[in-house]
């Protein structure tokens, strides 16, 4: 998340957000009272539960070398700390995410956590040697012998075969294989691959700025038996810069709880039948927590979700 999508999320929810980890971890005993009751969905495959509220990596972690390095390391085991005390688990990056697999590694090493972590990562699209090149990097950088799940990102062939994503599950270096996409120029691809591949876990982007794989592709997951995480839940920044300076309806309030405008799109999307988690990225402990809300209490029905969608279409 760049500054400028930052400060639009700030602005939206109101938040005076703090610069420094060291101003909110004191906090996470609270919060973690607030958000204990994520809920949980199963994984269809296995049925094993996982919690409806992840993190996505890119750009977030993939932060340089330099004299704010420390700070920035210190603010991201803040957000982590907050998913893992708030009930959540998953953390998704790729080896694309620049410098975010060993990030995260590091983190995850220096705080104790891996043990706690629903750890997926990706990697490129490629003949079966850079595939596997491409895991054993992924591995290293993570400081992990395995990972919960293991995709194939962004196929644009509508005959990419997942042979290799098998394997690694069958060795036990990944509990679950699939593949992710965040580009509606793919869409017809990525359908064929869902359904002649029918992967464990299907990631797609889904927002109420794009509800493009609304129709075809989650339900299709869905049918196929895969897991659906929804990635990029405020449109590249989009959302936020729609609402900002909006009052929420009191009707989201009053009936699902919601007191934020990330929290009003992330129940939108977790009220699809066909989502199994949502990942949207933040590099700020409060907004973690925020997100971590989204998934308790009551979920719109059908009905619900047609009302937030137009409302917020007529922003």
């Amino acid at each position: 998340m760049n500054s400028k999508l930052d400060i639009s999320r700030r602005e939206a929810l109101g938040f005076a957000a703090s610069t420094a980890a060291s101003a909110v971890l004191p906090a996470l005993p609270a919060w973690a009272q607030a958000a204990a009751n994520v809920l949980k969905r199963p994984i269809p495959v296995s049925g094993e539960m996982l919690p409806v509220i992840g993190i996505g990596t890119a750009l977030i972690f993939e932060f340089p070398e330099d004299d704010k390095a420390k700070a920035t390391m210190e603010e991201r085991a803040g957000v982590l700390r907050a998913l893992v005390a708030g009930g959540g688990s998953l953390v998704d990056t790729a080896y694309s995410y620049g410098a975010a697999e060993e990030r995260i590694g590091l983190l995850l090493e220096q705080l104790g956590l891996r043990d706690k972590i629903f750890l997926a990562t990706k990697a490129r699209v490629d003949d079966r040697t850079g595939t596997v090149a491409s895991f054993e990097r992924s591995l290293k950088l993570l400081r992990t012998n395995r990972v919960e799940l293991m995709q194939l990102h962004n196929p644009k062939d509508p005959n990419q075969d997942l042979g290799p994503y098998r394997e690694f599950k069958q060795q036990g270096r990944a509990k679950y294989f699939g593949f992710s996409s965040s580009f509606d120029r793919d869409y017809g691809a990525v359908e064929d691959v869902l359904k002649k591949q029918k992967p464990d876990f299907f990631q797609i982007d889904y927002s109420m700025v794009d509800r493009n794989s609304e129709d075809r592709l989650i339900p299709a997951a869905k049918d196929m038996g895969a897991a659906v995480l929804t990635n990029l839940p405020f449109g590249r920044g989009k959302f936020f810069q729609k609402v900002r300076g909006k009052a929420l309806p009191e009707w989201a309030t009053k009936e699902l709880g919601v007191t934020s405008w990330a929290q009003y799109s992330l129940k939108w999307a977790l009220g699809n039948p066909g989502v199994t988690a949502v990942i949207p990225g933040t590099d700020k402990a409060e907004f973690m927590v925020d997100n971590l809300k989204a998934g308790t209490g009551v979920m719109p029905d059908a009905a619900m979700r047609k009302k937030m969608v137009e409302h917020f279409d007529a922003l």
